[in-house]
């Protein structure tokens, strides 16, 4: 009887403690934070490389026309 007690007390306790709930927060965030920025490279970074192809075969259009 003393050891049912005794885990039910442990129990109760363990439900009641809340001194991880704030790392568990910290990495559930972090790992959103994460999640977004690898979703917005993989979005976004053909679009950088194909502007910069541009930018830089204009570049070197104007300057091979130049006498």
């Amino acid at each position: 009887m003393k050891f049912a007690k005794t885990w039910t007390s442990s129990i109760a306790r363990f439900a009641k403690n809340e001194s991880g709930a704030v790392t568990v927060d910290w990495v559930v965030m972090t790992a959103a934070i994460c999640g977004i920025g690898m979703l917005l490279f993989t979005q976004l970074t053909p679009m950088i490389f194909e502007q910069a192809a541009t930018v830089i075969a204009t570049d070197i259009n104007n300057a091979a026309s130049r006498p």
